[in-house]
C-alpha cells in the first residue's frame, strides 16, 4: 500500500498494488482495491505489455472526496532500451466502475518548443489536497537529466510540483509515446539550484511533501492560507554539510494562477534551464536545526486543522521520534516519546488527537496532547514487523499497514487491519 490516502471516501475499499519489493515499481503491472467488509479483490487497472523493464505502475491514492484512484505509471514505449526511470513516469487516474479506462492527468512534452502544464519528466508520489481538487507530486526533469551529461554544472534535481483541472493541457503530436497531452494543468512549484550557498535558505533538493490541513492554515494575522505544501528540503549549513528542514510552500487559491508564469521565468523552462513556479507561490523555510531532520525515508504530514507539521528526528539520546512544529514557523514540538524509533512513516488521526506509526517492530499510537504511546500489535521478529506506512481510515476507527507473511511458495507482502469500532 503507498504510505497514505489509500482508503476509499466511505472507507469500504482499499487500493494497493501488486509489487512485493518498494524498489520494482517498474515491474509491477495491476492497481488493485479490496473490500474490508466482503473481502473482494478487484482489479481496476493493469498495464499494458508489462516487461520487467516497463511500464509500470503503483503507489496508488483513493481521491478524498470520489471513487477514484490515482497511481503513478511509466512510459508506455518502455524497453529494454528506454527503461521505467524516475524521469518517465506520470499520473494516471482511473474511476473504479470504469476499470481499464486511464486518464492521464499530467501531459508531457519533451522536446523544445516546450508546452506550458506539460511536463519533461516524471512525476511520483502523487497527493490528493483535502477536497480532492488538486494533487501534489514529487518530480524530476529528464531534459535536465540529459543536458549533466554533458554539463557537469546542471544536475537533475529533485523537486515538487501540483496540477489541477484548470485546463486539458494538448501536446505536439509526436512518433514516440514520450509525448502526449494531459487531462489537467502541471506545474512545478518548488524552486531548486545547483549550488546552494552554505547558510542561507536555497536548496538543491524539495521532496517527500504534503498538504497542509484538510484547508490550509491560519497565519499570524488570522488569515486562512487555503492552498499551502510542506516539504522537505536540502539546504547546506555553515560548514557546507546536506541538511534536511522542513519549508511551506504558500500556493495561489485560485487554480487558474497556475498558469501565470513569473516575469522572464517559463512555466515549462527552456533547453538549459528547468521548469520554475509559478508567479505568486511563496517559499519559506520554517525549521533552523543544528543537524537537520532524519530517520527513515518518510513523508511530512499535517494535522487537519493545518496548525501542526510533522516530522521526524533525532531526539535528545539519538532515538528517532515523530516532532511537529506550526507551518508558521517558531519552536519545534516533540510530539512521541519512546526508548526506541519509529520505524516507518506516520500518519496523524482523522480528529487530528493521534499519531499512528510502527516501532520496536509493533505499532503503536501515541496521544499528541500527553504523548502517551499505546502498543497495539505484539512485538514481531524482524521479518515479521510492519513496513511502509500506518495509515487511518477517514472515519478514525481502524488503520492498516502491510507486513511480510512467509509461505511453503515464498515471502509476501500482505495487507492487515486493525479496528476498535
Amino acid at each position: 500500500m503507498n504510505n497514505t490516502q489509500v482508503f476509499s471516501p466511505d472507507d469500504e475499499w482499499i487500493v494497493y498494488d501488486t509489487r512485493n519489493l518498494d524498489t520494482e515499481l517498474g515491474k509491477t503491472c495491476c492497481i488493485r482495491i479490496l473490500n474490508l467488509k466482503t473481502g473482494e479483490d478487484r482489479l481496476v487497472y493493469q498495464t499494458p505489455n508489462q516487461t520487467e523493464h516497463g511500464p509500470g505502475a503503483g503507489a496508488a491514492t483513493f481521491c478524498p472526496t470520489k471513487s477514484q484512484v490515482l497511481f503513478l505509471h511509466g512510459l508506455r514505449n518502455a524497453d529494454a532500451q528506454t527503461l521505467y526511470a524516475i524521469t518517465r513516469r506520470t499520473g494516471v487516474l482511473i474511476h473504479i466502475d470504469q476499470p481499464q479506462r486511464p486518464h492521464f492527468l499530467d501531459g508531457r512534452d519533451g522536446s523544445p518548443p516546450f508546452t506550458p502544464g506539460a511536463l519533461r519528466g516524471g512525476t511520483h508520489a502523487h497527493q490528493w489536497s483535502g477536497d480532492g481538487e488538486w494533487v501534489s507530486f514529487t518530480y524530476n526533469d529528464e531534459v535536465i537529466e540529459r543536458l549533466s551529461h554533458t554539463d557537469i554544472s546542471v544536475k537533475d534535481l529533485r523537486t515538487v510540483g501540483v496540477m489541477a483541472p484548470v485546463r486539458a493541457v494538448s501536446a505536439p503530436d509526436a512518433n514516440n509515446a514520450d509525448t502526449f497531452g494531459g487531462e489537467w494543468f502541471a506545474t512545478v512549484v518548488a524552486r531548486v539550484t545547483e549550488q546552494p550557498q552554505p547558510g542561507s535558505n536555497e536548496i538543491d533538493k524539495a521532496f517527500d511533501e504534503t498538504w497542509i490541513g484538510r484547508d490550509g492554515y491560519q497565519k499570524p494575522d488570522g488569515s486562512q492560507q487555503k492552498r499551502a505544501l510542506a516539504f522537505q528540503g536540502n539546504v547546506r549549513n555553515k560548514a557546507n554539510q546536506t541538511i534536511t528542514e522542513v519549508f511551506v510552500l504558500d500556493l495561489p487559491s485560485n487554480p487558474s494562477d497556475l498558469t501565470k508564469a513569473a516575469p522572464n521565468e517559463p512555466l515549462e523552462g527552456t533547453a538549459a534551464t528547468r521548469p520554475n513556479p509559478p508567479a505568486g507561490v511563496v517559499q519559506r523555510r520554517i525549521t533552523f536545526t543544528e543537524t537537520g531532520i532524519e530517520g527513515p525515508r518518510h513523508w511530512l504530514r499535517t494535522t487537519p486543522d493545518g496548525s501542526l507539521i510533522g516530522f521526524l528526528a533525532k531526539d535528545a539520546d539519538g532515538y528517532i521520534q515523530v516532532f511537529g512544529v506550526s507551518p508558521n514557523g517558531g519552536p519545534i514540538r516533540q510530539l512521541t516519546h519512546q526508548p526506541f524509533s519509529v520505524q516507518t512513516p506516520f500518519n496523524f488521526s482523522p480528529d487530528g488527537k493521534q499519531v499512528a506509526y510502527a516501532a520496536d517492530n509493533s505499532l503503536f499510537i501515541s496521544d499528541l496532547q500527553t504523548g502517551h504511546p499505546h502498543r497495539l500489535t505484539p512485538r514481531a521478529a524482524d521479518e515479521n514487523r510492519p513496513i511502509n506506512g500506518v495509515t487511518w481510515s477517514n472515519k478514525g476507527d481502524r488503520v492498516v499497514y502491510n507486513r511480510y507473511v512467509s509461505t511453503v511458495v515464498g515471502r509476501f507482502i500482505q495487507v492487515f487491519q486493525l479496528s476498535w469500532f
